[in-house]
């Protein structure tokens, strides 16, 4: 099933890869805008040139530290499900990472569901602080790790968490050599870097080896790298390049929960952006999940109905 679906959406977006979500809808990609799936909220898109996964993810990133986030301090429970929730809705992208500890209760949420129903991302973290060992894994050992954490064979994506500094792919070349291994071996799909400056992103802008990045990006700037007008530029740079982008902090990470003006402002500058393939967004209740579903799929019937 997974295949033929696959299939079809490579058909249905050929050529316009980070279209539905960035830049606006062109006479070469009119057929995609006219089929049901480019409507569809939850459809799976291009991420980079090796990735297909869904358009909106959830990510457990929410004031993370020492693995534990917003999302568990509310329960195990809860948590479990609001992942069922997410798979259900068809929010079937799923943004972990060491420093959450959100692998297992994402994998006994998602056990018995077809692997190739759903994505999953994972970040390998090499800070001081962050988690409770002071000693850090190396990236080989650290998704081996994962993988048995989150009950599976394969992770779609695995990022170098939280990288800052202009030299990253420097200091990191032992990881990111271990990543590519890793790649090589078919236990992750895809490798890249989550960044949290704009060095960073210039970066990995310069990188081959980088096939995706997380940026925080909104309308405000609000908990990102900079102003948006200095971001966008670099991350147009990165997706023209052929990688994948991810928005993080969409909704600055919660600071519009309470402004649904905000929170369709910040929307639509994501998706008019041109420069974004996938919105990661930290839910934590099913009724959050439904609105932002719902007003993508807004926008996507504008787009498709102007054409």
């Amino acid at each position: 099933m997974r295949v033929d679906r696959r299939e079809f959406l490579n058909e249905a977006v050929a050529g316009s890869a980070g279209m539905l979500l960035g830049g606006g809808i062109t006479a070469k990609s009119a057929a995609a805008a006219e089929s049901p799936v480019s409507r569809d909220p939850t459809a799976w898109v291009p991420l980079g040139k090796s990735l297909t996964v869904p358009r909106i993810g959830i990510g457990f990133g929410v004031k993370s530290y020492n693995r534990e986030s917003n999302l568990t301090r509310r329960g195990l429970e809860h948590a479990d499900r609001i992942v069922r929730y997410a798979y259900d809705c068809g929010i079937r992208l799923f943004d972990n990472a060491d420093l959450y500890g959100s692998h297992g209760y994402v994998a006994k949420a998602l056990r018995g569901k077809p692997r190739d129903s759903y994505a999953l991302i994972s970040k390998v973290w090499f800070l001081p602080g962050g988690l409770p060992e002071p000693e850090r894994q190396d990236a080989g050992d650290a998704v081996r790790r994962f993988l048995k954490e989150l009950g599976t064979d394969y992770i779609d994506l695995v990022q170098i968490h939280c990288m800052t500094a202009r030299n990253w792919t420097s200091t990191m070349r032992r990881q990111m050599d271990q990543l590519e291994e890793l790649k090589q071996q078919g236990l992750i799909r895809a490798h890249g870097v989550s960044c949290h400056s704009v060095a960073a992103l210039e970066a990995a802008a310069e990188s081959d080896w980088v096939e995706v990045v997380h940026s925080r990006f909104n309308h405000l700037g609000t908990k990102m790298d900079d102003k948006p007008e200095v971001v966008q530029p670099v991350l147009q740079r990165i997706h023209d390049a052929g990688k994948g982008v991810i928005a993080m902090k969409v909704v600055g990470e919660g600071a519009f929960s309470n402004d649904p003006e905000l929170r369709e402002k910040a929307l639509r500058f994501v998706m008019a952006s041109g420069c974004v393939d996938v919105m990661i967004v930290g839910f934590e209740l099913e009724s959050e999940m439904d609105e932002f579903k719902s007003r993508v799929a807004a926008v996507l019937e504008e787009r498709a109905v102007a054409v």
